[in-house]
């Protein structure tokens, strides 16, 4: 009896203090998440990390100047989410003059890992594209929020007319059409945030089965962004609702 005392006894010193739940933020869970998380921080660096790998291995024996990685801009690059908080805090959705106001105030932050990864691909002799969904009239702040970063990139392309359908862009850098100056370019990644970031990507590929994604990990590499996104537009999931199997 002494001895189950003294055990119970200590087991009761050691024991954590028991925690009440956290008191509930005042943004939403996304944005309360992307700004906050540890597990943001490490999920960007790890995918940035595992990207930098990927691409010194593809470069090896390609031509200085001659290949290219293309990212996405917001969310990929650069952080947005204290748009999304001042627009939550102040109780508003997205309009496209708000946006177009912070985009112009050039002060969006680099996110984790970004720099240092388009650092690493000009080091390795590589070009580096931001193929951007940011209308053209705000291209040339987008560019300034670069340099404000010093994240020094050969070429910016905002969409035009529009189009958010970023293969043509694709296409025009592979083509050396896309800018005067770049020659044809071999793009050997792509990094972005949303599905429709990567060459033919679309939600549908949900319902396609585990083939589809085979280039994640390898040649596309995909960061996490639960504020907003192509999948808004998915239907409801019903109980158990498929994946990609």
């Amino acid at each position: 009896m002494a001895l189950v005392a003294a055990l119970t006894a200590g087991g009761c010193a050691t024991a954590p203090a028991a925690q009440g739940p956290a008191a509930p933020s005042a943004d939403p869970l996304a944005v309360h998440w992307t700004r906050t998380a540890a597990e943001h921080s490490a999920v960007f660096l790890q995918t940035f990390a595992l990207a930098a790998e990927r691409v010194q291995e593809m470069a090896a024996g390609l031509a200085e100047g001659r290949w290219a990685v293309v990212l996405d801009g917001d969310e990929t690059v650069l952080d947005n989410s204290e748009y999304q908080r001042r627009r939550a805090r102040a109780g508003l959705g997205f309009t496209l003059e708000s946006w177009l106001e912070w985009v112009r105030e050039e002060s969006a932050p680099a996110l984790p890992g970004s720099a240092g990864f388009i650092d690493r691909v000009r080091d390795l002799g590589g070009r580096v594209v931001i193929v951007t969904n940011r209308d053209e009239e705000v291209c040339d702040p987008t560019r300034r929020n670069f340099e404000a970063l010093r994240i020094e990139v050969d070429l910016v392309l905002c969409r035009v007319n529009g189009q958010s359908e970023k293969d043509t862009r694709y296409r025009a850098v592979e083509a050396g059409s896309a800018a005067t100056g770049l020659p044809p370019l071999r793009i050997v990644a792509w990094v972005g945030d949303n599905i429709e970031d990567f060459p033919g990507g679309s939600q549908a590929w949900r319902q396609s089965g585990q083939a589809v994604f085979q280039e994640f990990g390898s040649r596309f590499f995909v960061l996490p962004n639960p504020m907003y996104g192509s999948w808004e537009r998915n239907a409801p999931s019903a109980a158990g609702g498929p994946g990609p199997g």
